[in-house]
This record gives structure tokens, sequence and C-alpha cells, in this order.
């Protein structure tokens, strides 16, 4: 029991180290972590979630896609992942598999998602035509205004396109110097 427990605080540094700057990668708690296959918002991409027993890795941890971010999924697609990443995990049973099983679903989503189409009927669509629509009024953004003065100014400044003519920050060389005066003195 207590190697188990120094075996998964171990993966857990290590996967943390890992994926420290994966945006795709959650640490839920210390037993708990999920990884986004794909990008977000594609048909295609799924969350798969590994969540570790008492004894992992004596044992399998639980592979879970039953998650809110994968409602697009049918329930066969995801007993089917969730089937080949269980068959990957247990050739890795006895050692630490969370990163393991993470690369197998990266680099195996198209096999995994095969039989993913982009046009899925969610059951929830009745639901949103009761949804009734609030109009929520616009907030103009206030415009700062500028005197007459302030507009020619800038006017004067610029040309046609509202831009600066070319050098207008550069120095006259000679004015510069009759007014600094030359090194030598």
């Amino acid at each position: 029991m207590s190697n188990c427990k120094d075996d998964q605080e171990e993966e857990k540094e290590v996967l943390l180290s890992i994926y420290e700057a994966d945006e795709c990668f959650k640490h839920l708690d210390d037993q708990t972590y999920q990884y986004r296959i794909g990008d977000a918002g594609h048909f295609k991409s799924f969350l798969l979630e590994i969540k570790w027993g008492d004894t992992y890795p004596e044992e399998l941890p639980t592979i879970s896609l039953e998650l809110f971010f994968n409602k697009h999924i049918p329930s066969d697609i995801k007993s089917s992942i969730s089937s080949k990443v269980t068959a990957e995990a247990d050739q890795w049973l006895g050692s630490a598999m969370t990163y393991t099983l993470f690369e197998f679903a990266k680099e195996n989503a198209d096999e995994l998602m095969v039989d993913q189409t982009e046009n899925v009927i969610i059951q929830e669509a009745p639901i949103e035509e009761k949804v009734e629509h609030v109009q929520v009024a616009k907030i103009k953004e206030k415009k700062v205004q500028l005197t007459k003065a302030q507009k020619r100014r800038i006017a004067d400044r610029t040309d046609f396109k509202g831009e600066r003519p070319r050098g207008w920050d550069w120095v006259d060389i000679i004015k510069h110097l009759s007014r600094t005066g030359s090194s030598e003195s």
C-alpha cells in the first residue's frame, strides 16, 4: 500500500512537470487527471479522464469519457474508445501508465474517432427552442470630444489620410548645430 502511494506521488510529480504548460491537461485532484485530445470545438475532440484507485498502478485506473465536454460523442463510440484505452492499460499494469495512456490516445485519435460524424443530432435540441431570447441593450462607447482648436492642430500636422508627413520628427541639423554650438569649443 505504501509502495503504491509512493508510486502515485512520483507519477504525479512527473505528470505535472511534463504537462506544466499544456493547456489540454487538467489535474483535478491527487488521483484524477484529464487530457483533451484534439482541438477544442472540433467534432473529433474528446476529453479523457483517468482516475487512480488506492492500489494503482497494481490495478487498472478508471478510464472515463462520461464528461460534459464529450456530450457530442455517441455512447457506442465512447465505449469503444474506453475499451481500446483499457486494453492499452492492461499492457502497462504494474507500472506508471497515465502518461502512456494520454499519449496513446493522442497518437491514435483518428483511429479512435473514425466512426464519429460531424453531423451528430443532439437530443437536447427541443430544450433550446423553449429558451426566450432576451435582448440586451447595446452600450455605446462615448467618443472623446475635441475642441475646434484641437481638431485644427491635428489636421495641420497630418495629411489627408490622417498620417504625419515623412520626416516630421527629423532634426534640422543646421538649426540644431547653431543652437547647441560645435563640439570643438
